[in-house]
């Protein structure tokens, strides 16, 4: 009979307590056991003492008989120091399965299919701006081109009266002659006083 300690699962839905038990390595887990010689209960935090309860000298009895301690009690055993768990190294143990990297492999696909559709859709939005900015350029065009036909309609006007404009820029110095005569008109009206007092 190969004997084998290990951990019975009892407690409550979503809330696990473990036994320590030593038993037939073919019967069921939560089956008969020859002995329980400790306690888990992964509810409590990792610091806590009664996380944990082992007895030691039951665990050396039952290991110099022969009995083979799960992976998970070797761990409690080698922290309680009864006996050395080798450590191990699985360098795959980060890396997905098959299943899980064709996933990856398909969503890389169908994010470069959203992003390639992305790019499409910009491209096409981007088209019809464009036609719009063009339409709007040669919307001002013609805007100008009317502005621009407006003022020379006026420019011509107003070269046309430019002439009766200048004509009353010309009366202006005809006017200002008459008052620099006016000096000399005053002067020899006082030259002809100053006769007239003479006399």
């Amino acid at each position: 009979m190969a004997v084998a300690i290990r951990l019975s699962r009892g407690g409550a839905k979503k809330r696990p307590y473990y036994r320590i038990v030593v038993s037939d390595s073919r019967s069921a887990r939560d089956g008969k056991y020859l002995e329980q010689i400790g306690t888990y209960n992964p509810m409590l935090a990792k610091d806590d003492p009664a996380r944990v309860k082992l007895s030691e000298d039951r665990a050396r009895h039952w290991l110099s008989v022969g009995a083979k301690p799960s992976d998970r009690v070797l761990r409690f055993l080698d922290a309680a120091g009864v006996l050395e768990r080798a450590p191990r190294n699985n360098p795959k143990k980060g890396e997905p399965g098959e299943a899980a990297r064709e996933r990856a492999e398909e969503k890389v696909a169908k994010l470069a299919a959203a992003e390639e559709a992305a790019k499409a859709a910009e491209e096409e939005a981007k088209a019809p701006a464009e036609e719009a900015v063009a339409e709007e350029v040669a919307a001002e065009e013609v805007v100008t081109e009317e502005v621009v036909t407006e003022e020379a309609v006026p420019e011509e006007v107003a070269a046309e009266e430019a002439p009766a404009e200048e004509a009353p820029a010309e009366e202006v110095p005809a006017e200002e002659a008459p008052a620099e005569e006016a000096p000399a008109a005053e002067e020899a009206a006082t030259e002809e006083a100053g006769e007239e007092k003479a006399e």
